[in-house]
This record gives structure tokens, sequence and C-alpha cells, in this order.
């Protein structure tokens, strides 16, 4: 009998790894494991954040089926920025439905896995109701959500940028470990040397599109301090006692100028200094395109977050060699895409419960572009720190014999 257990179990694990190393369309075709799950949770979460705009800019003309449902009982209350807010708050409730009742998991097929990987007609259901729920609750309810969703969006910001900052750090101690130095040298330098050269010519290029003459002084500002915090990562990364080398300051460079960019364009239309805003009143197919590359980056963004359970590690990753051990964090992977929940209401409604929005935008307002400021220097702030805190903590500690 204890045979026949143990090689039902030797049998699952040979199935999980093969899965597991398996082709994604391999990993789908082999039905319900974790490795599948996180697509179609994403999936779940993309088609969430597709609902979400539809009713903001396209709710008018569902109005008249959800007052015969009896679902709404006012217009206002269904559609723009409070109508994101409820379906944002339905996709809240069933992710963090799901993070209560997965995280702690610790071995694949334990019960708690099955229910992560499998039961989609159950979760489906699920996610309807839950998604429904909200557009039943009073204004003042939603209201006090997208209060709260501000601090979750921002919670979701930072385990953003740490997984961000993580993954750099991990790429640059794999060039430099001994094994791989002197095949990734020159792959190093390589990319260390274009990225400056991007960040270089997107520096240049903002200040062309978005400086065209000296009364721009906050566009300026951004423009100049980005500058300035590059060359100040680089000089930190590079002295003798920090020796990070110029990878990571390269790509970390391209990461600020990217927020700064994003900062500057989600300046509001009519700007005189946003000659691309102005550009991009009119809703054109550029216009079109643009949103839907940056809703299907966020929902990458969020995929690549929650998976990367190992990101407070910062460059302490360890392959973990058990057969039995979760490919990623269940609990965190949900959470994640919890608070991933808050953060795409606010993109959509610009991070102002009270700011109405153009069709075919996202992250627009001068809120949207302040919060995208205080990340990129967050960012900065937390690299730094991760160069020298083993400088700071070593110096800290006692010095007296053991």
């Amino acid at each position: 009998m204890e045979n026949g257990t143990s090689s039902g179990s030797s049998s699952r694990s040979e199935t999980y790894e093969a899965i597991k190393n398996g082709s994604w369309f391999s990993q789908f075709l082999n039905g319900c494991n974790p490795w599948m799950a996180r697509y179609v949770y994403s999936l779940i979460f993309l088609v969430a954040n597709l609902l979400a705009w539809a009713i903001r800019d396209y709710g008018r003309a569902a109005l008249t089926v959800l007052r015969k449902l009896k679902i709404c009982k006012g217009e206002q209350n269904c559609i723009g920025a409070e109508g994101v807010l409820r379906m944002s708050l339905g996709c809240f409730l069933f992710y963090f439905s799901m993070y209560l009742s997965t995280v702690g998991t610790k071995k694949v097929h334990s019960s708690r896995d099955r229910w992560h990987s499998g039961w989609w007609s159950a979760k489906l259901v699920m996610w309807f109701g839950l998604t429904i729920i909200p557009f039943s609750m009073p204004s003042s309810i939603i209201q006090l959500y997208g209060e709260i969703a501000h601090f979750g969006a921002g919670v979701f910001l930072l385990v953003q940028l740490i997984s961000v900052i993580s993954f750099i750090c991990w790429l640059n101690e794999f060039c430099q470990s001994k094994k791989d130095a002197e095949r990734c040298h020159v792959h190093v330098m390589l990319l260390a040397t274009t990225a400056y050269i991007i960040c270089i010519v997107g520096i240049i290029l903002m200040y062309i599109w978005y400086a065209p003459d000296s009364s721009c002084l906050l566009n300026i500002f951004f423009i100049t301090w980005t500058l300035f915090l590059i060359q100040f990562m680089t000089s930190v990364s590079l002295h003798p006692k920090v020796n990070a080398g110029y990878l990571t300051p390269a790509i970390m460079g391209l990461y600020v100028v990217f927020i700064c960019w994003c900062a500057i364009r989600s300046e509001p239309a009519g700007e005189s200094c946003n000659r691309k805003a102005e550009a991009s009143e009119r809703t054109d197919w550029l216009s079109i395109i643009s949103f839907v590359v940056a809703l299907l980056a966020m929902v990458i963004a969020t995929f690549s977050t929650g998976i990367d359970s190992q990101c407070f590690q910062f460059c302490r990753k360890e392959d973990n060699q058990d057969e039995e051990a979760l490919p990623y964090g269940y609990g965190f992977f949900h959470l994640v895409f919890a608070t991933g929940a808050m953060y795409f209401a606010m993109l959509l409604i610009g991070w102002n419960t009270h700011h109405p929005m153009k069709k075919w935008t996202i992250d627009v307002g001068w809120t949207s572009t302040w919060v995208r400021v205080v990340n990129e220097w967050l960012a900065v702030c937390i690299y730094i720190w991760m160069l020298v805190a083993p400088l700071v903590l070593k110096s800290r500690q006692p010095t007296g014999g053991t």
C-alpha cells in the first residue's frame, strides 16, 4: 500500500516536473496545474480591466439594462469614476478571497494547491457574483473604497519597484558570478552602453517635446532631476566601497527615464508645455493603440510581479530544489492581483474619484503626474539603499571578538 502511494506521488512529481520544464502550450494541454493557472488568473484580471474601461467610457448604453435588473439606482452611481471603482471592488474581493484561501500553501498536490489550480467553474461563478455585488452597494461605501484604493495602489507600486530592482540586482550578480563572468563581460558592456545611450536620447527627446521654451520650469525640473539621478546612481554604484558595476545603474537609468516620461505624459491636455498631449486631444487610431498597449502593460506588470514572490530577498535569490515546493507563492500572487485591482482603478480615474476622464485615456491628470514622479524618486532611494545597506549594516555590527 505504501509502495503504491509513494509510486503515485512520484508519478505526480514527474508529471509536474515535465509540465514545469515544458512550453506554455504544453502547460495548458496538461490540464489544471499552477503554471496554467497563473495565465487564467491574468486573463480574468484583463477581462476585469476591460469591463471597467467599458463602464467608464460606454456605460450609458448599459444603464437601461442595469435599471431593469434593479442593480443601479442612479446614473452617476454606475458609470464614470464610481462605475470603475465598483468594478475594481469586485475584482479586489475575488483576488483577496483567493489570497485568504491559498496563503500559507507550502506543497504541491495539497488541497489548497488543487483549489488554486483547478475548480474553474466554481471560481468563475464566484468571480461573477463578487463582480455584481458592488453594484448594489451604496455610494458611500464605494467612495470609502476609493480612498482605500489609493493606499492599495501605492502598495502595488512599491512591490513592483522592489520586484524590478530585485531582478536588476539578480541579473548583475548572475553576470558577475565566477562561472559566467568571462562569458558575460562583453554582453554586459554592450547592454550597459546601449542603456546609457537610450537614456541620453530619451532625455534629449523629453527636452524637445515637453520643454520647448524656458517657461516650462516644472518639466525642465523633472527632466533635469532625472538626469542628475542617473549620474548619482552611477557614481554610487562605481564607488570603490560599493563596486556594483555599471550594468545596474544603466538599467535603472532606463527605468527612471521611462517613469519620468510617463509622468510628464500624464499631464492634462491643454498644457502649453505638453505638445504631445495637445496632439492627442482627438481620439484616433494612435491614441487607441496607446491605450491598449498601456492596458496590456499593466496586466503584464501585475503578472510578472505576482509570480516573483522572492522579490523581497533582493540579491539573495536561490533556486529551490525541493520537488514538492511551489513554483511561486500563491498567497503573494493573489495579493499582488488584489492590489493591482486597486491600481487599475486609479489609472482609469486618474487617481481622483471626482476627476472626469476622456475616452481612450489612461492615467491622465496632475495627480497621476505627481504619483509617477514620487514613484521615480522612491525607486532611486530603494536602489541606493540596496547598494549601501550592506556597508551601513556592517559598520553597525559590534567589533568585539566572538
